[in-house]
């Protein structure tokens, strides 16, 4: 519910999304995406302004308006999910936690102008339709703008290079995420997926695997991925064929 209190306020024009506000929240309420600092959620902010202090070009303030209300048990669900990513986040064998700049949340543009002409789409060069990012399962946060009524994609990791047109085919419109059950821990794979499907409104989810047999786990693990959020999202299956065809499309993960 909407009350009028003290909540804060972003200048995007004045913010150059050095991040260091980011820390400064305690409850995380401010995310780097884009380029820009914003403010994920108005029911993370408390309204303190403890991150004011922090930004060196003074782009962040305190005003007061029309807002949800702070809602405490959000924050400490938001905060359960920023430790997730932490677990995810790489390390350096013997110099401790590295933090890696690259995998701040964001929310790409995508360019969305296709031609009538079917011999000028054939021709044209292909743009990219990436919306999200990071796309790598392990780097990607709990809770993120772009997970909200998404039509989400999980393929392994081998996919986008066997597949010729992956872009215009597969990925235009979708939140992809990324990964190989077979090089990464399936059992964190999972539980991650777990929460992410539970603290969501996934739309549906599509998944592509490829044709070798250790791809299979990826599919298996997605389903169980659902039922253990206990949340009932529709899901299709797609087997890929090492030159990229489509061999087979289902909604069961038993091939």
């Amino acid at each position: 519910m909407a009350v009028k209190r003290k909540i804060i306020k972003i200048n995007e024009e004045e913010c150059n999304g050095c991040g260091l506000c980011v820390p400064a929240c305690a409850e995380g309420a401010i995310q780097i995406i884009g380029g820009k600092a914003r403010l994920v959620s108005e029911t993370f902010c408390d309204g303190l302004g403890a991150c004011l202090g922090e930004c060196p070009t003074g782009a962040i303030t305190v005003e007061e308006r029309e807002a949800e209300e702070f809602d405490r048990a959000a924050v400490e669900e938001h905060i359960t999910g920023l430790e997730w990513e932490k677990k995810a986040e790489p390390t350096l064998t013997g110099q401790g936690f590295h933090a890696c700049p690259g995998s701040m949340s964001r929310m790409l543009q995508v360019e969305d102008s296709v031609s009538e002409n079917r011999d000028d789409f054939d021709s044209a060069p292909v743009k990219s339709k990436l919306a999200n990012w990071p796309v790598q399962l392990k780097l990607a946060p709990l809770s993120a703008p772009y997970f909200h009524g998404a039509k989400l994609l999980i393929c392994a990791d081998c996919v986008p290079f066997a597949c010729e047109d992956f872009h215009r085919e597969f990925l235009a419109g979708k939140t992809v995420l990324v990964g190989c059950p077979k090089l990464d821990d399936s059992v964190f794979y999972r539980e991650k997926l777990g929460e992410i499907f539970r603290q969501n409104q996934i739309s549906s989810i599509d998944v592509l695997i490829m044709e070798v047999p250790c791809c299979f786990g990826l599919a298996s693990l997605v389903e169980a991925a659902v039922q253990d959020s206990g949340k009932d999202i529709p899901v299709t299956f797609t087997k890929i064929g090492i030159r990229g065809e489509v061999l087979e499309k289902r909604t069961s993960p038993v091939f």
